[in-house]
């Protein structure tokens, strides 16, 4: 997923080398570039997938500080500037780095970079405690997703089997395809119209048949070839 970039910068030049920059980098996209405060507001305001700020603390009227501290919701920020005096305010709002004018492509690289890290951080740990809200006879169950071991539709209902003891299920009137809607696709595969598995919980596969834990789930030759190629790669 690509970085969507912000700059704003009163010098020509700065912007130039910026614009450069993030061109030569796949994964950074720029969104536009801002004069001022005031067209920054502007632009962040009309945007909001912007995710980062490459911006300059010693602007005129408006310092690119006093900027940042007015954001109610701020993107991740990179400040630039050639006052090196300025590195430690900026990183007293948690800014990602702090480039000193003129810094070159290798320095920007290196900033950059730990957005990319920071992000990374963040799905990993989204992915470990991801968890689905579930209704059952007016209970709703919190359940994390590391702990179903497969879903079925049964009837007008789905099973939602919680691996513990007994490997219990949760009986709700919701859809198949909305509980499977909810659970990460890296995770969760269907098999058979009826069923869809927690890959990581997979003990066996024997020709058309699944084996997690003491249940046996079948493999629908419509679904076979997709759940195969997860079932490999996972």
């Amino acid at each position: 997923m690509k970085i969507n970039c912000l700059i704003i910068d009163d010098e020509p030049t700065s912007q130039a080398v910026l614009k450069k920059y993030i061109s030569d980098l796949d994964f950074l996209q720029l969104c536009g570039v801002a004069n001022n405060a005031v067209e920054a507001l502007e632009a962040i305001k009309n945007n909001s997938t912007i995710d980062l700020l490459f911006l300059d603390v010693n602007m005129p009227k408006i310092s690119g500080l006093t900027l940042y501290k007015s954001l109610q919701n701020p993107p991740c920020v990179i400040f630039t500037t050639a006052y090196p005096q300025y590195a430690i305010d900026g990183f007293d709002v948690n800014a990602i780095d702090f480039l000193l004018k003129p810094f070159s492509f290798e320095r920007f690289f290196i900033a950059v970079n730990k957005i990319v890290e920071k992000r990374s951080t963040l799905e990993i740990n989204a992915k470990e405690n991801h968890s689905i809200l579930i209704k059952s006879n007016k209970i709703t169950h919190k359940i994390f997703s590391d702990n179903i071991l497969f879903i079925e539709a049964y009837g007008d209902y789905v099973e939602v089997y919680v691996e513990d003891k007994e490997d219990k299920y949760i009986l709700t009137n919701s859809t198949f395809s909305n509980i499977l809607e909810m659970l990460p696709k890296y995770k969760f595969v269907q098999t058979h119209k009826s069923y869809a598995v927690n890959l990581e919980k997979i003990n066996t596969l024997n020709g058309n048949q699944i084996a997690i834990n003491k249940h046996l789930i079948p493999v629908g030759l419509k679904f076979k070839a997709d759940f195969l190629k997860s079932f490999t790669n996972n």
